[in-house]
């Protein structure tokens, strides 16, 4: 088979394609190197990708209609990773993640539609729901009322997505829920709280620690997209998650673990657009797609602070992952 990933570079999309291509697929990813964060950090991901054959990066951005249509031409399926992500900046520029999230994808949706490929997963996240939706968040509930501009634009790909039912013979829409491990975007949680510990300073935390979250481990995500692309049903939406809820002081506690040091505390007054807890109910993900994640956050905790102990050597022994 082969496949498009928008969004190959980045934290997912690059781990994405890395399984593609050794399970034998081709793959062609486009991705537009954003400076949300480094794009350094970005190439590196791809650079055991860049030596395979059965690999091609476009470098483009989904908007440009005419680099979306030579990235989709003639594949089989598409991975929609490629979005504006950051529920706290989002408040900053919300044109920006309207333009990057919602007519991108509008552009993608219509380059697949007249290139007649016939099957798209795309990536949503847990951030469409909001205030008044009930835990654990079930897919065949309301999603309350979104609490920031990413959020609405999430739930804006969504409804993009549904209005093309019939016009794209299959099409899941994925909800992911809190995804950690390698590779980590620099500005979440884990790795924040990681880099603080590593250098000595105190982590900042926002809000109270009961605070909780659907934290996932990327392998078990990938696998879940991976199922996605088999599905044969015209419209599946289903969450991602591990269904097993961590609060922030839990979280904290096997970060100290993990480093076998005490984290000081700057305490913080809670954002706006967070949550106060996510959890997903993944009935939905087991009964349509076999999804059963199996990484426990223990394990994937110990496997995210390896990488990130290695990343730092990597860069000098400075602390922060280049």
């Amino acid at each position: 088979m082969r496949y498009a990933v928008t969004g190959a570079a980045g934290f997912i999309g690059s781990q994405l394609c890395e399984t593609l291509v050794a399970a034998g697929h081709e793959v062609v990813g486009i991705d537009n190197f954003d400076d949300f964060y480094e794009p350094e950090r970005k190439h590196r991901n791809l650079e055991a990708l860049t030596r395979d054959s059965r690999f091609r990066i476009v470098s483009g951005d989904v908007r440009d209609a005419e680099a979306t249509r030579a990235t989709v031409r003639g594949v089989d399926g598409v991975v929609h990773l490629a979005a504006r992500a950051g529920v706290r900046p989002s408040f900053d520029d919300p044109v920006a993640y309207l333009n990057a999230n919602v007519a991108a994808s509008s552009t993608l949706l219509e380059a697949i539609v007249e290139l007649e490929v016939p099957r798209l997963v795309f990536i949503s996240s847990s951030s469409v729901y909001g205030d008044g939706a009930e835990s654990p968040f079930r897919e065949d509930r309301s999603t309350g009322i979104p609490r920031s501009p990413y959020a609405a634009t999430k739930a804006a790909g969504e409804a993009m997505c549904r209005a093309f039912e019939g016009r794209i013979p299959h099409i899941a829409v994925l909800r992911l829920f809190s995804v950690y491990g390698p590779r980590q975007r620099p500005d979440l949680a884990l790795q924040t709280f990681a880099r603080c510990m590593h250098e000595g300073e105190p982590i900042p935390v926002l809000g109270t620690t009961d605070s909780f979250r659907d934290y996932t481990y990327v392998e078990d995500i990938i696998t879940g997209i991976s199922l996605a692309l088999e599905v044969r049903e015209p419209w599946t939406l289903v969450n991602l998650g591990s269904g097993h809820p961590v609060t922030l002081e839990d979280m904290i506690g096997e970060l100290e673990s993990a480093f076998g040091t005490k984290a000081e505390r700057k305490m913080l007054p809670s954002h706006p657009g967070d949550l106060f807890g996510t959890w997903a109910d993944t009935s939905a993900a087991q009964e349509k797609l076999g999804f059963r994640p199996e990484w426990t956050f223990e394990r994937g905790v110990r496997s995210f602070v390896e990488w990130f102990r290695q990343e730092a050597e990597r860069s000098g022994g400075a602390g922060r992952p280049a």
